[in-house]
């Protein structure tokens, strides 16, 4: 004899789910998550690559201003010929004389903006994020105050390969 299987079919509430724990969580988690965020901070510096003087070169000839990184020591070009040479001091690279020429070049070309750093081989990266810094910016003294002031030399800075 084949049993008869009854089905009940009951009427009972569908349990709700408990979600409290999960948003004590989200409590504590999104404050967290904004106060971090404050302190974390990407800086991007945005480089241009050199471009090749082909067909389309303008005919009129305008300053380019180079700056070779070189194990000897750091070059000042204008795209034909090097203007200015700082040969190493101690094995070490002179920064400040190139900010100070890179000065004197700003103060006779003030609208200009752009410039070339050129590296050879085999130099440290950031041998290259010093010449960057140099090239964008110098700071002065203020001779009466005693207050560095921060000038802006050439920000728009193209990376390349020494010749």
């Amino acid at each position: 004899m084949a049993r008869k299987t009854r089905y009940r079919r009951t009427d009972k509430e569908v349990p709700e789910m408990d979600i409290t724990t999960f948003l004590n969580l989200m409590v504590v988690l999104i404050p967290f998550l904004l106060i971090t965020a404050v302190f974390s901070r990407v800086t991007i510096l945005e480089l241009n690559l050199p471009t090749s003087s082909g067909a389309n070169a303008p005919s009129k000839i305008k300053l380019n201003i180079e700056v070779i990184v070189r194990e000897k020591g750091l070059e000042i070009g204008n795209g034909r010929r090097v203007v200015a040479r700082f040969p190493k001091v101690e094995d070490k690279y002179d920064f400040a004389k190139l900010s100070k020429h890179l000065l004197e070049i700003k103060k006779n070309y003030p609208d200009k903006t752009d410039a070339t750093v050129l590296m050879e081989p085999d130099i440290q990266y950031e041998l290259l994020v010093h010449v960057m810094d140099a090239v964008r910016l110098v700071e002065l003294e203020q001779s009466e105050s005693g207050i560095f002031e921060k000038v802006a030399l050439f920000p728009d800075i193209s990376i390349g390969d020494a010749p």
